[in-house]
């Protein structure tokens, strides 16, 4: 019988700074939208408390970024003026050969469950490209709904949100 793979969830150190600038030079994840220059030497030093950044690991070797954010504390204000008791995840996989594999859901029910894991977390967020289909489809299979086309910077995005309730129906 063959041994089921296992993800897990950790703190990024110092020590991931090669990998994440090498994922986000990475075709498939600068077509997501997520290539932009995230200043690693700076963001591996900051820690601020509205702000978590994981690496998952695939029995141990680094697969992907996760950054959950309180989109009504932090200091850009990505989000605008929004309700508190959010959470808003970025999330990608840093090697295109490790797309398609299921691992992506995996990272996300860990990372769901992280967030829900805080009882005042009503709602979590995402914001794909709008143009980013496939990322559309995988956040509904999760039961994200589409919430509005929001503009980004100079990206064009959809805001999608999973509320608790729908999160509970779905994990319970």
């Amino acid at each position: 019988m063959s041994r089921i793979p296992k993800i897990e969830l950790r703190k990024v150190l110092a020590d991931d700074l090669e990998i994440l600038q090498t994922w986000q030079s990475q075709p498939h994840v600068i077509a997501a939208g997520a290539g932009d220059d995230w200043q690693w030497q700076q963001e591996l030093t900051h820690s601020p408390p509205w702000r978590e950044q994981l690496i998952a690991e695939l029995d141990g070797r680094a697969i992907g970024f996760v950054q959950i954010i309180d989109p009504a504390l932090e200091d850009s204000h990505y989000w605008g003026e929004i309700e508190p008791n959010l959470r808003a995840i970025d999330i990608w996989l840093g090697s295109a050969a490790d797309l398609g594999q299921g691992h992506g859901s995996e990272i996300m029910r860990l990372v769901l469950a992280r967030c829900f894991a805080e009882i005042e977390v009503t709602a979590v967020l995402v914001d794909p490209l709008a143009a980013n289909t496939r990322a559309h489809r995988f956040y509904r299979r999760l039961g994200f709904e589409f919430a509005e086309a929001r503009r980004f910077g100079d990206d064009d995005c959809h805001a999608l949100r999973l509320s608790r309730e729908s999160w509970q129906q779905t994990h319970a």
